[in-house]
């Protein structure tokens, strides 16, 4: 259609386009698939938001990636003196400090991805308002910086067990990466849900907190499955307590790296370890395809909320 002026000459000419959509679609109408294909399109973008975290973590700091040791050696000095020594527990457990070591690593890798992935989309804020993105990409960048400090870790714990002349080599070393994708999962499904959820309620970090100081006595960090037997005595309430995957996570890694343990197998590690860590892994990909279903449901009115 043209307009033409008085003496007759077109001034204007509209163009009939199709109308392209830009972003994704509102509420939970975008698959899973796509939701996916749109992260990977992203994937630069992360990397970048996981450089950021690592780099914001150690900014100003002069021993920098150092301080990612600080944590767990502390924790593991306060338990092996407090619980190893003064309580005897060392006396109970060959190798104590490998095997607190062990648990720390897996629980801190776990509780890093659900504590930062909680608060990650409220402490980007800035971005969800101003631009368009994938909002999973803010809990999935929290994921990267946990791993990194984990990988950090874990290579201290390597070194540890030369060091003590107890490298881990036997079979049981299959364990570690199946440790590694059970904890990954679960933690990635949790933080997805609850960084979406404290977007509407502020006092979910705080609750995440209790959660995770509840979660660490729950779990067979500070002492090991053998007690938990006695006291248990194989009820439905020890198969209650199996029954959390990174409980079973935590048990793998150990019998993995914790060669002492393979002394006894019968009394450190719960019958068909192998079998329960494996249907904790389909069970948690399940919950990760239902997290994310919540999150896109929940992520359409984020920039209002924030």
């Amino acid at each position: 259609m043209e307009s033409a002026s008085s003496s007759g000459a077109p001034r204007i000419r509209t163009i009939d386009e199709p109308l392209v959509k830009v972003g994704r679609a509102s509420g939970g109408r975008r698959s899973t698939r796509e939701s996916l294909a749109e992260i990977l399109a992203y994937r630069h973008l992360l990397r970048l938001l996981v450089n950021r975290e690592l780099r914001a973590k150690y900014k100003n700091s002069s021993l920098g990636i150092v301080w990612s040791l600080v944590r767990p050696l502390a924790q593991l000095l306060i338990y092996y003196i407090a619980i190893g020594q003064f309580l005897g527990a060392a006396r109970a457990i060959p190798d104590f400090a490998i095997f607190v070591f062990t648990g720390l690593t897996v629980w801190g890798l776990y509780s890093e991805i659900v504590s930062a992935g909680t608060t990650s989309v409220v402490g980007n804020s800035g971005l969800v308002k101003k631009v368009y993105l994938p909002r999973e990409i803010f809990p999935l960048a929290a994921v990267g910086g946990a791993l990194f400090n984990f990988m950090v870790q874990f290579l201290i714990l390597v070194v540890a067990t030369i060091v003590l002349a107890r490298p881990p080599l036997h079979p049981e070393l299959l364990y570690v990466p199946l440790s590694i994708l059970v904890t990954v999962v679960f933690g990635t499904a949790l933080a997805l849900v609850l960084s979406a959820v404290n977007v509407y309620l502020r006092d979910v970090e705080h609750l995440v907190e209790i959660y995770v100081l509840i979660f660490f006595w729950l779990s067979p960090i500070v002492y090991s499955m053998a007690l938990v037997n006695d006291v248990l005595h194989g009820s439905w309430v020890e198969e209650l307590y199996l029954a959390n995957p990174i409980t079973l996570a935590i048990i793998g890694m150990q019998r993995a790296m914790w060669t002492a343990g393979s002394a006894d197998p019968a009394q450190y590690w719960p019958a068909g370890l192998e079998w329960r860590m494996l249907v904790a892994l389909v069970v948690g990909i399940i919950f990760l395809w239902i997290a994310q279903r919540v999150f896109s449901r929940l992520q359409s009115n984020f920039a209002q909320e924030l």
